[in-house]
Protein backbone atom coordinates (compact mmCIF):
# COMPACT_ATOMS: atom_id res chain seq x y z
CA UNK A 1 0.00 0.00 0.00
CA UNK A 2 1.26 3.44 -0.90
CA UNK A 3 0.69 6.06 1.80
CA UNK A 4 1.43 9.73 1.33
CA UNK A 5 1.60 11.70 4.58
CA UNK A 6 1.79 15.47 4.36
CA UNK A 7 2.26 17.80 7.31
CA UNK A 8 1.10 21.22 6.14
CA UNK A 9 0.73 22.83 9.56
CA UNK A 10 2.96 24.02 12.39
CA UNK A 11 0.63 23.70 15.41
CA UNK A 12 1.77 20.27 16.64
CA UNK A 13 4.56 17.85 15.81
CA UNK A 14 3.36 14.97 13.64
CA UNK A 15 5.25 11.68 13.88
CA UNK A 16 4.81 10.59 10.26
CA UNK A 17 6.46 7.20 10.88
CA UNK A 18 3.97 6.41 13.64
CA UNK A 19 1.00 7.34 11.44
CA UNK A 20 2.41 5.45 8.46
CA UNK A 21 2.60 2.29 10.60
CA UNK A 22 -0.90 2.96 11.92
CA UNK A 23 -2.37 3.21 8.42
CA UNK A 24 -0.55 0.03 7.33
CA UNK A 25 -2.12 -1.87 10.25
CA UNK A 26 -5.52 -0.34 9.52
CA UNK A 27 -5.24 -1.36 5.86
CA UNK A 28 -4.43 -4.92 6.92
CA UNK A 29 -7.47 -5.03 9.23
CA UNK A 30 -9.65 -3.74 6.40
CA UNK A 31 -8.03 -6.15 3.92
CA UNK A 32 -7.28 -3.35 1.47
CA UNK A 33 -5.56 -4.25 -1.77
CA UNK A 34 -1.78 -3.99 -1.78
CA UNK A 35 -1.92 -1.69 -4.80
CA UNK A 36 -4.06 0.86 -2.91
CA UNK A 37 -2.99 4.46 -2.45
CA UNK A 38 -4.07 7.01 0.13
CA UNK A 39 -3.04 10.53 0.97
CA UNK A 40 -3.36 12.02 4.46
CA UNK A 41 -2.68 15.69 5.02
CA UNK A 42 -2.49 17.45 8.37
CA UNK A 43 -3.55 21.10 8.26
CA UNK A 44 -4.59 23.90 10.61
CA UNK A 45 -8.13 25.19 11.19
CA UNK A 46 -7.76 27.98 8.64
CA UNK A 47 -6.88 25.54 5.84
CA UNK A 48 -9.59 23.00 6.67
CA UNK A 49 -12.17 25.79 6.94
CA UNK A 50 -11.21 26.97 3.46
CA UNK A 51 -11.54 23.43 2.09
CA UNK A 52 -14.83 22.90 3.90
CA UNK A 53 -16.21 26.12 2.42
CA UNK A 54 -14.98 25.32 -1.08
CA UNK A 55 -16.11 21.69 -1.27
CA UNK A 56 -19.05 21.49 1.15
CA UNK A 57 -20.23 25.11 1.25
CA UNK A 58 -19.82 25.11 5.05
CA UNK A 59 -17.80 28.09 6.26
CA UNK A 60 -16.34 26.65 9.46
CA UNK A 61 -13.46 24.47 10.53
CA UNK A 62 -14.11 20.76 10.85
CA UNK A 63 -12.02 17.87 12.15
CA UNK A 64 -11.67 15.67 9.06
CA UNK A 65 -12.57 15.80 5.38
CA UNK A 66 -12.46 12.88 2.96
CA UNK A 67 -12.17 13.18 -0.79
CA UNK A 68 -12.76 9.82 -2.49
CA UNK A 69 -11.06 9.28 -5.81
CA UNK A 70 -13.08 8.36 -8.90
CA UNK A 71 -11.57 5.00 -9.83
CA UNK A 72 -13.41 4.76 -13.13
CA UNK A 73 -10.16 5.53 -14.99
CA UNK A 74 -8.92 1.91 -14.90
CA UNK A 75 -5.58 2.82 -13.32
CA UNK A 76 -3.07 0.11 -12.36
CA UNK A 77 -3.44 1.22 -8.72
CA UNK A 78 -6.52 1.69 -6.59
CA UNK A 79 -6.39 5.29 -5.46
CA UNK A 80 -8.66 5.55 -2.43
CA UNK A 81 -8.46 9.31 -2.13
CA UNK A 82 -7.41 12.04 0.27
CA UNK A 83 -8.01 12.60 3.96
CA UNK A 84 -7.43 16.04 5.47
CA UNK A 85 -7.21 16.41 9.24
CA UNK A 86 -7.16 19.58 11.31
CA UNK A 87 -4.58 19.14 14.05
CA UNK A 88 -6.12 22.06 15.96
CA UNK A 89 -9.52 20.34 15.97
CA UNK A 90 -7.86 17.07 16.96
CA UNK A 91 -6.25 18.77 19.97
CA UNK A 92 -9.49 20.42 21.11
CA UNK A 93 -11.53 17.24 20.61
CA UNK A 94 -8.96 15.13 22.46
CA UNK A 95 -9.36 17.49 25.42
CA UNK A 96 -13.17 17.55 25.10
CA UNK A 97 -13.51 13.75 24.92
CA UNK A 98 -10.66 13.15 27.41
CA UNK A 99 -8.68 11.17 24.84
CA UNK A 100 -5.01 11.27 24.05
CA UNK A 101 -4.13 13.25 20.95
CA UNK A 102 -2.93 10.08 19.23
CA UNK A 103 -6.27 8.37 20.00
CA UNK A 104 -8.13 11.31 18.46
CA UNK A 105 -5.95 11.42 15.35
CA UNK A 106 -6.26 7.64 15.01
CA UNK A 107 -10.04 7.98 15.19
CA UNK A 108 -10.04 10.75 12.57
CA UNK A 109 -7.83 8.76 10.18
CA UNK A 110 -10.06 5.71 10.62
CA UNK A 111 -13.21 7.78 10.15
CA UNK A 112 -11.81 9.43 7.03
CA UNK A 113 -10.66 6.12 5.56
CA UNK A 114 -14.08 4.55 6.09
CA UNK A 115 -15.61 7.49 4.21
CA UNK A 116 -13.19 6.82 1.34
CA UNK A 117 -14.40 3.21 1.35
CA UNK A 118 -18.02 4.32 0.97
CA UNK A 119 -19.25 4.33 4.57
CA UNK A 120 -21.27 7.27 5.80
CA UNK A 121 -23.44 8.36 8.69
CA UNK A 122 -26.28 10.10 6.87
CA UNK A 123 -28.92 7.98 8.60
CA UNK A 124 -29.11 6.14 11.92
CA UNK A 125 -28.52 2.65 10.48
CA UNK A 126 -25.47 3.72 8.48
CA UNK A 127 -24.13 5.64 11.47
CA UNK A 128 -24.45 2.58 13.72
CA UNK A 129 -22.65 0.42 11.15
CA UNK A 130 -19.84 2.91 10.57
CA UNK A 131 -19.26 3.71 14.24
CA UNK A 132 -19.34 0.03 15.23
CA UNK A 133 -16.69 -0.72 12.60
CA UNK A 134 -14.56 2.23 13.79
CA UNK A 135 -14.77 0.95 17.35
CA UNK A 136 -13.84 -2.58 16.26
CA UNK A 137 -10.89 -1.34 14.19
CA UNK A 138 -9.49 0.82 16.97
CA UNK A 139 -9.96 -1.58 19.89
CA UNK A 140 -6.55 -3.25 19.61
CA UNK A 141 -4.51 -0.08 19.21
CA UNK A 142 -2.89 1.37 22.30
CA UNK A 143 -2.74 5.11 22.16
Amino acid sequence: MEIFLNDNQDKIKIDTEYWYDFVIKLAELLKLKENSEISITFVDNKEIQSLNKTYRNIDKATDVLSFPFDNSFNLPVEVLGDIVISTEKAVSQAEEYENTLNREIGFLITHGLLHLLGYDHENIEDEKEMFALQKELLKDFSF
